[in-house]
């Protein structure tokens, strides 16, 4: 069946009824992905702005070509690769379609990165994305684009199975979606570190199927040493919902107790990511490089305004969640962060959820300023 999106008409191939995701004949086409495009486009367009020599751009997973032939159509020299004869096939039938260049390699993506240098990679595969990072490492120049979708595992739903691909122990908090794009992180950032690159992410955004970050290389091996500091570990109370966090390789001691209410149920992350995960101001030019052909245009602009404005504070906190714990009622959620500002807290929305927020201030301390009176 044919698919119009970003400008682009192409053939696309979807599962048989009953089929699961990434699963069934055919080549496989997820139409809910569509706002994940619609930013990489926008990410690519930005990313040109800012580094114009950047024009080479590889699809590791071609599928349908589609993300492909959106990049072409933007004008970046595309290369596609996927090791399905039926993909490959596909992709370039939908090239051809909409009478744009592009290559289309029928082989392993490993073997291809290793041969060939490109200037942006995008990994984008079904599950974890942690089998074609070292290549794409050790010889993109610029930018590598990432999608998990994982999440489970991420999140720590799945420890077990997180812990082996990640490398770290992720934990299954109330703030999971940011856990799960902060291993994420974590894990590609010390991925990029034994080639000596320094891979910081750009702009990154979670939904509930995946997580999906930019990352901007620099190859110096003492900027890798850097971004290797912002590195630590996030201890949470499950009881009181306090937590701390921990710079380091190793936590120098993991709390028996909950500082906040002595609890002893504490549980302990990482080591994840604790720097920002976003360019507030990369962020802001993609939000200005979507386009009205987008079909997912305003759903994209809300999220990229939260993603560049938010704290930088490496958890979040879900509004709902507090007042449950302490019996109250939640006000409107303007209201709630005026309050915590107005007591000389920073304070902004946050990405995962309409009641998600990010504040310089402790469960303490926000109780105090923002706590609605409950019901009389």
């Amino acid at each position: 069946m044919d698919c119009s999106e970003g400008g682009v008409v192409i053939d696309v191939e979807t599962p048989r009824d009953g089929a699961s995701e990434g699963s069934g004949d055919g080549v496989f086409f997820n139409p809910t992905m569509e706002l994940n495009r619609d930013i990489t486009v926008a990410v690519l367009r930005a990313y040109r702005e800012r580094e114009p020599r950047a024009t080479s751009y590889l699809d590791a997973m071609a599928a349908s070509g589609i993300r492909g032939v959106r990049a072409a159509a933007d004008g970046f020299e595309v290369t596609c690769c996927d090791t399905a004869r039926d993909s490959v096939d596909l992709a370039e039938k939908n090239f051809a379609r909409n009478d744009l260049a592009g290559r289309v390699e029928h082989r392993d993506v490993n073997a291809l990165m290793h041969e060939e240098p490109f200037d942006i990679v995008d990994i984008d595969p079904f599950g974890t994305p942690m089998p074609f990072v070292d290549s794409a490492f050790s010889s993109t120049r610029n930018l590598v684009c990432v999608t998990a979708t994982d999440t489970a595992p991420l999140c720590g739903a799945h420890l077990n199975s997180g812990t082996r691909k990640y490398s770290a122990v992720p934990r299954n908090t109330d703030y999971h979606p940011e856990m799960g794009l902060r291993t994420l992180v974590s894990a590609l950032v010390r991925t990029a570190a034994r080639y000596d690159v320094a891979a910081r992410p750009i702009c990154s955004h979670v939904s509930r199927h995946y997580v999906r970050t930019y990352l901007e290389l620099d190859h110096r091996a003492t900027a890798a040493d850097s971004l290797l500091e912002e590195l630590g570990f996030i201890h949470h109370c499950e009881d009181c919902l306090h937590r701390d966090r921990e710079y380091g390789w190793y936590p120098e001691s993991v709390p028996a107790s909950c500082p906040a209410c002595e609890s002893n149920r504490v549980v302990t992350a990482g080591p994840i990511w604790l720097g920002p995960v976003a360019d507030s101001e990369f962020t802001e030019s993609v939000r200005q490089n979507l386009s009205a052909d987008m079909g997912t245009v305003s759903r994209a602009d809300r999220l990229l305004s939260t993603v560049a404005t938010e704290l930088d504070t490496p958890t979040h906190y879900d509004q709902h969640r507090l007042c449950k714990q302490w019996g109250v009622p939640a006000n409107a959620m303007d209201d709630f962060l005026s309050d915590l500002r107005a007591a000389g807290y920073d304070a902004s929305n946050a990405q995962y959820s309409g009641t998600a927020f990010k504040t310089t201030a402790s469960v303490a301390e926000i109780r105090a300023a923002a706590a609605p009176e409950p019901d009389a």
